[in-house]
């Protein structure tokens, strides 16, 4: 018995589409693949610098979308080729953060991706590809700049000229400071969420001084999300901006000296569970009082999904993409991921599970943050129908498990290594 056809929220049968997903390879492009391959009968143009992360979706005729899915080894900074690949898609659905010009030096660094797609005669493109570590905006300010603005022009004027949709995935980081911290903290403002609920529509974006290196990140996301509207006002260029708030799961970032740079230092998440795969203290950097919201990556992909195959309804749009019902401090979030991962791992509490360190120890002079990360969910929820699913617990629990079963022994086995005599 054939399966029902695929329709959109409008119920218009959905058609087949060849989509460009460049920074395939990526944590975000991982996961979007496999639920493109697993549930549709759209093709990916998968372009990306490495592949660890989606080799088991480029199997030979073996598996049955063998012939659904390309990879090509492109880093978009060099290669003429992306254009091509650009305008051979029916659909350029971009989902972007921007390939990092030293990708090819940090293999693991989390990249954006750029993918392709059509629901009519169209191509849409999605840019997933980008310097995105925090301790990267402090101390490679230029390379995050370049990464995230510069390297990401190309793709937003082969969309335009060659008549492409364009999905770009900006970030949460866009918001910076919220408006209620400016305000003492006895003010009864701060309890407001009109002062700290950021609007996609509405909410200013709020950065520190030039000297705090860190918002060069939310400055370059800034301008290119204005670059793509912009293109978009005079133009005509068709696209979805997408602002993702902490996409937590499998395959997140990496395990400094086991599948990434030993001198690295991923996100949050990552950082916490190298030290509890080690055995150490969590690192409180100021305490952890800085508030977050945490989202499962395949309620994420979920709202990808509908943007992708929902193009009337996610044009000219900007969407946060988060959980707000998962909010915690940085503090609470170590305390939780202590207590999941000796849950799921068997071992013991360590008897002392956090420290606290200071912003410049960790991440050098020039950091600065911001307090609060709640997004409204008002559009995405009028236009597209979504809310995530997944509770902070589950999502972590999932994420653990993936990371005690894919990292433990190797941990082990570095931990245990002699250290050769200088």
């Amino acid at each position: 018995m054939a399966s029902p056809a695929r329709v959109d929220l409008d119920g218009t049968p959905i058609k087949a589409m060849t989509i460009c997903m460049i920074g395939a390879g990526g944590f975000i492009g991982s996961h979007l693949c496999e639920k493109l391959m697993a549930e549709t009968p759209h093709k990916v143009l998968a372009v990306d610098v490495y592949n660890d992360k989606i080799k088991h979706l480029l199997e030979p005729n073996t598996l049955p979308w063998a012939d659904r899915i390309q990879f090509h080894r492109i880093n978009i900074k060099h290669d003429s080729r992306l254009e091509g690949l650009i305008k051979m898609a029916d659909l350029v659905l971009s989902v972007l953060f921007m390939q990092s010009v030293a990708i090819s030096v940090m293999r693991s660094m989390e990249r954006s991706d750029l993918i392709a797609v059509d629901c009519s005669k169209r191509t849409d493109t999605i840019n997933l590809a980008a310097i995105c570590t925090p301790a990267d905006y402090n101390t490679r300010p230029l390379d995050t700049i370049y990464s995230n603005f510069i390297d990401a022009l190309p793709v937003v004027k082969y969309c335009s000229e060659n008549n492409k949709r364009l999905i770009h995935f900006s970030t949460c980081e866009i918001y910076g400071k919220t408006i209620a911290s400016f305000l003492p903290k006895d003010h009864p403002l701060r309890q407001d969420p009109d002062f700290y609920v950021l609007k996609e529509d509405a909410s200013p974006c709020i950065f520190g001084p030039i000297e705090k290196q860190r918002w060069s990140y939310a400055c370059a996301k800034q301008l290119i999300e204005r670059l793509v509207y912009a293109e978009g006002a005079e133009n005509g260029l068709e696209f979805t901006i997408v602002r993702p708030f902490n996409w937590i799961g499998p395959r997140m970032d990496f395990i400094p000296g086991v599948d990434g740079p030993s001198e690295g230092v991923p996100r949050v998440l990552a950082c916490f569970s190298n030290n509890l795969l080690r055995g150490e203290p969590l690192k409180l950097v100021d305490g952890g009082i800085s508030q977050r919201t945490f989202v499962y990556i395949k309620d994420a992909i979920e709202a990808v999904m509908l943007m992708i195959e929902n193009p009337a309804r996610a044009n000219g749009q900007i969407f946060n993409v988060g959980n707000p019902n998962n909010e915690v401090t940085v503090k609470q979030l170590a305390e939780m991921m202590t207590e999941v991962y000796s849950k799921v791992s068997g071992e013991p509490i360590i008897e002392v599970p956090t420290v606290d360190v200071s912003s410049k120890e960790f991440y050098g002079e020039g950091y600065d943050d911001s307090d609060k990360r709640i997004p409204d969910m008002t559009i995405i929820n009028k236009q597209l129908g979504w809310n995530p699913k997944t509770s902070l617990w589950d999502l972590l629990e999932s994420t653990l498990t993936y990371q005690h079963r894919t990292y433990a022994e190797a941990i082990k086995q570095a931990i245990a290594k002699p250290v050769a005599s200088s």
